[in-house]
Order: C-alpha cells, then sequence, then structure tokens
C-alpha cells in the first residue's frame, strides 16, 4: 500500500467522521440497534480496551453498580465481573431490541459464569430505582445522546448515595463525542463534584462524585 492510498483513506475517514458529527448536530438520539455488534465488537474493544473503562471508573469489588445506556453490552460483562458476585450491575437501556442483545450475550457459554447482572427498560428521565440506591454508575458514549443531559444526571444524583461517583467515558470517533470541558461543566451544573479525569483527547474518563451534604436528597 503507498503513502498515497494511506493518506487517502484517512482523508475519506475524516470526512466521514466529520459528516457524522455535522448530522448528528441536529439531533440527540440513542445509537440504533442494528448497530449493536459493531459497538460490541473486538474493532471497538481494541481502541476502547473494557480494562481501561473499567479501571478509570472507580469500581471496587462488591459494590452496586447503574450502567445507563448499556446497549449491547460491549462494557456490561467487563464491569460486573470487576464487581464480583457480592456486587449487582443493573443495566439500563431505553430500547428493548438493545437488552435483548445483551441477554443473547448473557446466554452464551463464555458469559454463563456471570450472575449478577439485572435488565432494567426505561428512560434516562425516570429511573425505577429509590433515591440513593447506588455507589457507582457509569456511562460509556452515552451522555450527549440524551436530549436534556441536565435533567438526566439529575436524575442520576438522584439515584446514588452520598458519595457515589458518576463515571462518564468519551471515545473521539464517536460522532457524538464532547470535550472534556464539556462534560466537566455538566456534571458541575447537575451539582456534582469533580472526582478525577483519566485518559487524553482520543479517550477519557471523566468521574464525579455526590456531595456527602445531598444527604437531605435521599
Amino acid at each position: 500500500m503507498t503513502v498515497e492510498t494511506i493518506l487517502v483513506i484517512i482523508g475519506v475517514v475524516v470526512f466521514i467522521l466529520l459528516l457524522l458529527r455535522i448530522v448528528r448536530k441536529s439531533t440527540s438520539l440513542p445509537a440504533p440497534s442494528y448497530m449493536g455488534r459493531l459497538l460490541d465488537s473486538g474493532f471497538r474493544h481494541f481502541f476502547q480496551p473494557p480494562r481501561t473503562v473499567v479501571e478509570r471508573s472507580g469500581v471496587t469489588p462488591g459494590m452496586t453498580v447503574m450502567e445507563l445506556g448499556c446497549g449491547s453490552g460491549a462494557y456490561t460483562t467487563h464491569m460486573a465481573r470487576a464487581i464480583g458476585e457480592g456486587g449487582t450491575l443493573f443495566a439500563v437501556d431505553i430500547q428493548s431490541a438493545m437488552l435483548h442483545q445483551l441477554e443473547r450475550k448473557l446466554r452464551r457459554e463464555e458469559n454463563r459464569d456471570i450472575k449478577n447482572i439485572e435488565l432494567k427498560e426505561t428512560n434516562a428521565y425516570q429511573l425505577p430505582f429509590a433515591d440513593g440506591s447506588f455507589d457507582l454508575a457509569f456511562m460509556v458514549t452515552v451522555l450527549m445522546e440524551i436530549p436534556d443531559k441536565g435533567r438526566s444526571l439529575r436524575e442520576v444524583k438522584r439515584v446514588l448515595k452520598p458519595g457515589g461517583i458518576l463515571a462518564v467515558t468519551e471515545f473521539f470517533p464517536d460522532p457524538d463525542y464532547p470535550c472534556r470541558s464539556t462534560v466537566v461543566k455538566l456534571g458541575r451544573r447537575a451539582g456534582f463534584a469533580l472526582d478525577g479525569s483519566e485518559g487524553n483527547f482520543w479517550n477519557y474518563t471523566v468521574r464525579f462524585r455526590k456531595s456527602f451534604a445531598d444527604r437531605s436528597e435521599d
């Protein structure tokens, strides 16, 4: 392959990414279910490794965790194994078709040892959980797909325990990719305190924490 060919391929990829970003600017919708296999592919995991996402989230064994926008489960099983048998992971998504894909994934031989995942079909504005239910909530390339981001973040804050963590991971090739400063601003506006940030422009995770002063909400 010549240098010219490589440059043409790079140019085409950049053009497609820019075009997708322009299209996505006019709408805020979840990734369609037919993309489930791509979103949970080895290709994606190569560039956005599950181990990195899990480590940056701040998860520890035994936690009660919510994944908002789990999709077909690209990172769900990895997080479930990280919290172990003593923890519980609630995988939440608005699309039943995505949850069906995750169900099929959990029935595979390599995942039959995972017993700590519960699936919930709901939107990001009315989570079917009591106040202060979770130690940690995480989203992977999901936040910018939600039309009313502030409302959803406040709802996540409601179901987190005081001191609980919200981890937001973003990935540059995603058409909805936001700058890190945008995510930080959204989290702070929703009443979260910034807990930490890891990664680079290409792939980063921002962690927020619900203040212990918010006990009055629970």
